[in-house]
């Protein structure tokens, strides 16, 4: 089940635009990202500017602006734009980030992560650059309510040692991506959707007091699940055999994750034929080729949920 209402990722996304006042300001952020509200106290006169690029519904996003409060309300949500993450790489100024009941500061260099899909605030109260990637929930491979427990927490001081390389990546986008063509953003935008989904798991894994012994096994399961996509014996009886316990279990494991076992395999498969289809490397290798490989040896059978999953025919997308 796709997390993301694709409506809300048909924005133009303007490369740079500049707003003057406030009002401006704040149509601009929202059609960039989501509905937002945002206000002002400062007298001085408002200015502020982004700079999009965009690869594969991945949006990454560049805010320079006058000190200002951001908030996602239940009005703004019920406009729509549920079911992303916003993953936010402060360039300078300061922030605080306040969701599901937590609050952090955030300096220059820091990486934070909030979800559209429930209220935030964030509140810049010095001239900030900020940098947002924003991306549909479900193209990180981990459960959601596992990634729930990492929103308003500072992902840098949480793991250091990781967190320094994604930010150095992170930090050349927008701007490097606007010269390459659509197949190379992609990949890039793959990338940075490997390191997020790396550094969230790191984060859970030297912290399991976060989360209960049902999360670790399901971590455990969804790895499992990973490694062996491309296996025509993939099923939730074997996934039950493979961790000694009962397909029952299995099952009720997914409940709680808000998804099913045959769904998150299916999801699974198509983001691996959605990254070979826009591979540079793999461009001679068939739709057909490419869909069997990863579980789907009806080709028809294949396109239609392809379609159905991201709007668009696997060929589509291909030559796109």
């Amino acid at each position: 089940m796709r997390t993301a209402d694709p409506r809300d990722l048909n924005h133009a996304h303007p490369a740079s635009t500049r707003a003057q006042g406030i009002t401006e300001f704040r149509n601009l952020v929202s059609s960039s990202f989501v509905p937002l509200r945002i206000t002002t106290e400062n007298d001085e006169p408002f200015v502020g500017r982004t700079e999009s690029a965009e690869a594969d519904d991945v949006v990454f996003t560049e805010v320079t602006a006058r000190p200002h409060l951001v908030e996602r309300t239940p009005e703004n949500i019920a406009d729509g734009g549920s079911g992303y993450y916003k993953v936010s790489l402060l360039l300078s100024g300061s922030s605080i980030l306040v969701q599901d009941g937590r609050e952090v500061v955030m300096r220059a260099g820091d990486l934070s992560v909030y979800d559209t899909s429930r209220p935030y605030s964030l509140l810049f109260g010095e001239d900030f650059r900020n940098l947002i990637m924003m991306f549909p929930k479900d193209r990180i491979d981990l459960p959601i309510p596992f990634t729930e427990q990492l929103t308003a927490v500072s992902l840098g001081r949480e793991h250091q040692g990781l967190a320094p390389v994604i930010t150095a990546f992170l930090s050349q986008f927008p701007a490097q991506l606007k010269p390459l063509d659509g197949r190379l953003r992609a990949k890039l935008a793959h990338t940075s959707l490997d390191l997020m989904g790396t550094l969230f798991s790191s984060i859970l894994d030297t912290d399991p007091a976060r989360r209960d012994p049902h999360q670790i096994l399901l971590q455990k399961i969804t790895a499992h699940i990973d490694t062996h996509l491309a296996s025509t014996e993939l099923s939730p009886g074997s996934i039950a055999a493979a961790h000694f316990i009962s397909t029952r279990h299995l099952h009720a494991l997914f409940r709680q994750a808000d998804t099913t076992v045959s769904a998150w395999i299916r999801e699974r498969r198509l983001e691996r034929c959605r990254a070979d289809l826009l591979d540079p490397v793999l461009a001679d290798r068939t739709v057909s080729a490419i869909a069997s490989r990863w579980g789907f040896p009806d080709a028809a059978h294949f396109s239609r949920v392809f379609k159905a999953a991201y709007g668009v025919s696997p060929s589509v997308l291909r030559l796109g």
